[in-house]
């Protein structure tokens, strides 16, 4: 399989994690706690990271939210996890992070929207005192431009110089151009103010999927910072992670992006953690990177009139990535493992030869007779009401069997 090539950037280090470089494509995401309620947001952000945050961004919007900061970080350290954690700012952030050092040294990278620092005079004056904070204590910043808060000064600028050209460009291509300059301008500014290149990290974020690709192709060409990617405002359920996927799998194919959020919005009582579960999955279908093992299963037709291998697949998918943070301590490699679950024979014994361990139940009747094939070859046949379990203790035999452990 032909490897992705990443676009040369330059690495940023947050924490103990590498944005940049030669390092993996960093997955994060964002808490919807109120920050100010410790107890809310150290839960969240320790489901987070369980689940494969990388980073954790949380909001640092009052006085309240950034006197909680450092025992936040405290709570986490003390639970063994040792996610880094980015402050979210707006409007007020040259205040905070200059009244609450403890929240500024507790924090592994901030994120300044250059768009709302500060209005008129005041924009450069309060963006250079986030920097020199961020100077001060040695953390990396990503200026993440939104086009619904794009500096309208800035925009202003640009509108008016496209009007006086003989031919002027489309509104929506001047919307992106001014997008860019807002991050590379606010950049430029960053380091003269003294923050090194290798501590800024750039994102534009757009909530439109062809709007998102070619502003970041414009942006990855005009520049050599560490890109952080998401599609803004995604949306809820299927809508969000269809428009996310394909907005993201573009750039992720181009070598375009050094760390991804998925922005969606939680069904009423849903888990956030499911943000973090398709950034991964977006990664590993792409062969990017692997997090857990890959269950395929086939979509269901006339022929399957059980719903046996549908409880099967569901029961096989949940136990695997419940499994997998202690498969990972054990083992080396196990992410990479490939299962199919398939549903009658005109696939199905195909597809699990295709597999490290494959089931192919024959499509018919709740006590079905199910081969089982591993590495290709038939083993066994599975029967009666045992065989979620029974499967699961052939995929524990599998991975102790086939993949080396990590030194203890």
């Amino acid at each position: 399989m032909e490897k992705i090539e990443r676009h040369n950037r330059v690495a940023v280090n947050v924490g103990d994690i590498t944005i940049g470089g030669a390092a993996p494509v960093v997955v994060q995401s964002m808490t919807n706690t109120d920050t100010a309620d410790a107890a809310s947001t150290v839960t969240q952000v320790a489901a987070l990271a369980r689940a494969g945050s990388e980073l954790v961004r949380v909001t640092v919007n009052t006085e309240e939210a950034a006197q909680q900061v450092a025992s936040i970080r405290a709570q986490l350290d003390d639970m063994g996890c040792h996610v880094p954690l980015v402050g979210d700012f707006h409007y007020n952030g040259h205040l905070l992070l200059t009244k609450y050092p403890d929240c500024a040294e507790a924090l592994s990278k901030y994120r300044i929207n250059p768009g709302n620092v500060g209005f008129k005079d005041k924009r450069d004056r309060q963006f250079s005192v986030m920097i020199e904070q961020a100077i001060k204590y040695d953390k990396p910043v990503r200026i993440g431009v939104n086009w619904g808060s794009l500096d309208q000064d800035l925009l202003a600028r640009f509108m008016d110089e496209n009007a006086k050209l003989k031919e002027p460009k489309d509104v929506q291509l001047v919307m992106h151009d001014a997008l860019v300059a807002s991050a590379l301008e606010s950049a430029a500014l960053a380091e003269e103010i003294g923050l090194p290149r290798d501590h800024i990290i750039l994102s534009c974020k757009v909530s439109a999927v062809q709007d998102l690709i070619a502003v970041y192709r414009m942006m990855s060409e005009k520049c050599d910072y560490a890109l952080h990617l998401g599609l803004t405002e995604a949306g809820m359920g299927s809508k969000g992670i269809v428009a996310s996927t394909a907005a993201l799998a573009v750039l992720l194919q181009q070598g375009i992006g050094d760390t991804i959020r998925i922005s969606l919005t939680p069904e009423p009582g849903g888990d956030r953690t499911r943000e973090v579960i398709v950034a991964q999955e977006i990664l590993q279908s792409l062969s990017i990177r692997s997090f857990t093992p890959q269950i395929a299963a086939c979509p269901g037709c006339g022929r399957t009139t059980s719903t046996v291998f549908q409880e099967l697949a569901d029961d096989i998918q949940s136990y695997v990535r419940q499994q997998m943070p202690e498969w990972g301590k054990h083992y080396i490699g196990v992410e990479d493992m490939q299962v199919a679950v398939m549903g009658c024979i005109v696939n199905g014994p195909g597809e699990s030869k295709h597999a490290n361990i494959g089931i192919s139940l024959p499509g018919t009747g709740e006590q079905p007779a199910a081969p089982v094939f591993i590495d290709g070859e038939k083993r066994m046949t599975l029967r009666g009401a045992n065989i979620a379990a029974e499967f699961k203790q052939i995929v524990e035999d599998y991975i102790a069997s086939n993949y080396p452990q990590k030194p203890s």
